[in-house]
């Protein structure tokens, strides 16, 4: 029950990701986001380590309600692979990554959905989204993880660009019909934290 608890409660956070109102996106900015992830679930409980994204352009509204639109009709394996057919809009790369599959993690993931949105102090909400790395040894043996193939990051940082975060790496997308919202439930206890998030922009 406490696990189920806080399998909800992580997946709180970003529950509501593609429903947000949609403001106007930056023209062509290009950002470059560092920050220290402190994994914080139940599967390697203190891994730190640097991550990177690399935001080349950002989604479109038609891009942002093909994709609710694609959930609601089509469910999570819908999304998934309409996501994947998504143009990329930048990398998520960990550059000093020492665990497993070193090259693959410093080299990085395609990002698939980037948005952003005005807060009151000035500073933007940032939500980045992307289909989970499966590895061959997943596809093959087909475990519980399989069910979880999203990344999920929401960033909220200052007027100057510095801020905080949490990254869901193995998430899945469900439609409460009663409630009528968008839901996301995490495979681990907690999602990791991004601490020292730093935003410059890119030429």
């Amino acid at each position: 029950m406490i696990r189920k608890v806080l399998m909800a409660m992580a997946g709180m956070m970003t529950a509501t990701i593609l429903t947000m109102p949609a403001p106007t996106q930056a023209s062509g900015e290009k950002l470059h986001i560092s920050a220290w992830a402190v994994n914080m679930s139940n599967i390697g409980t203190g891994t730190t380590a640097q991550v990177d994204f690399l935001v080349d352009r950002w989604s479109t509204e038609a891009e942002r309600e093909m994709l609710i639109t694609t959930m609601l009709e089509q469910g999570q394996d819908g999304l998934l692979k309409k996501l994947r057919a998504m143009p990329s809009h930048g990398r998520m790369r960990f550059p000093a990554w020492q665990g497993p599959d070193p090259l693959h993690a410093a080299l990085g993931w395609d990002l698939r959905y980037a948005w952003q949105t005005p807060l009151p102090d000035g500073g933007q909400r940032i939500v980045l989204a992307l289909d989970r790395y499966i590895s061959f040894w997943e596809q093959r043996n087909q475990p519980r993880t399989i069910d979880y193939p999203f990344t999920f990051i929401e960033l909220r940082v200052d007027k100057n660009g510095e801020g905080e975060g949490k990254m869901s790496i193995a998430t899945k997308v469900t439609f409460d019909k009663t409630k009528k919202v968008i839901e996301l439930e995490n495979y681990a206890s907690e999602a990791v934290r991004l601490n020292k998030v730093k935003v410059a922009s890119r030429t």
